[in-house]
């Protein structure tokens, strides 16, 4: 029996991801087949494909990518416990998500809600947990007033959302075109661009207390310097040569299957919503990744195997 995914065998543009075949795999005593039914598309994937990784994450030819998945338990090893054939599930793994089946450890997935749409099931896992991440390591509360840079893009939302159920008051960019997508997630939009530092204090005029930076470019992380009191608060998800220069700290996503079922129970009290932009069959992997290199993405892509 065969099954698809996405490779590459080089770095370079989309073009290099290719659609191959491979022999489908039989679990191990801990480990869980699911045939993938929606995988979310990250940025963390473009920079990866572009090499722009390779520093902290080198890829190993032919390379496998997605880290975020939803879909149906087809089978299971001998010592699980937590799912049987059928099951609908969600969760993340390292590296191999753009594909119709993928073999991962029960500890690494969840039971998906049943009001939960397949496409909105799989955009959430890994770019939820990274948000997450980075609202822990930012240790945002009650008390602060958060900027959040691409605030309408995949994690952003997420972040803001997240932010926001924490008490919190949430400033975010984006362009004018989404600004009622932030309204509508309870946050107050700014345009980037030139000037946008002082946009930002005047609705923040005594500075904001924490910044998150979810994209890679230099006015966000100068912008972030220049607003927020103390700099120590701010962080990076987008890897920039900048950020270490200027001594923002670069922070990922501490995975785990807790951080994972906090979502799903933030999905289920209406606290979190996933936005899907556009949705695309896998064999289009590369058109989904030329849509999110053109930027201004709101909320989630996904492919569909």
């Amino acid at each position: 029996m065969t099954s698809h995914a996405i490779v590459f065998h080089v770095y370079g543009d989309p073009d290099v991801l290719q659609l191959h075949t491979f022999p489908v795999p039989e679990p191990s005593a801990n480990q869980v087949l699911v045939r993938i039914r929606a995988a979310g598309v990250q940025p963390f994937d473009v920079q990866f494909r572009k090499g722009l990784m390779a520093e902290r994450y080198p890829a190993s030819f032919p390379q496998k990518i997605g880290n975020e998945f939803a879909g149906t338990v087809e089978k299971i090893g001998d010592e699980v416990t937590r799912f049987k054939s059928g099951d609908a599930v969600l969760g993340w793994v390292v590296l191999a998500a753009y594909a119709e089946h993928v073999l991962v450890s029960e500890a690494t997935l969840t039971h998906k809600p049943p009001q939960m749409p397949w496409e909105e099931a799989g955009a959430l896992t890994a770019s939820g947990q990274t948000a997450l991440t980075a609202l822990d390591a930012l240790q945002v509360g009650p008390e602060d007033v958060l900027l959040v840079h691409a605030a309408a893009g995949g994690v952003g939302s997420f972040a803001v959302q997240l932010a926001k159920a924490r008490g919190a008051r949430v400033i975010g960019t984006a362009s004018p075109g989404n600004h009622a997508y932030l309204q509508s997630l309870g946050t107050e939009p700014v345009s980037h661009g030139e000037g946008l530092a002082e946009r930002v204090l005047e609705l923040a005029p005594q500075g904001v207390t924490a910044s998150l930076v979810a994209v890679g470019n230099e006015e966000a992380l100068r912008v972030s310097l220049k607003v927020t009191k103390n700099p120590e608060r701010i962080r990076t998800l987008a890897f920039h040569p900048l950020a270490r220069q200027l001594g923002i700290a670069w922070v990922g996503s501490e995975r785990s299957l807790e951080r994972l079922e906090q979502l799903v129970q933030f999905y289920e009290k209406g606290q979190l919503k996933v936005h899907i932009q556009e949705a695309f069959p896998l064999k289009d992997a590369a058109k989904a990744h030329r849509v999110m290199e053109k930027g201004h993405v709101r909320g989630k892509l996904v492919l569909l195997p």
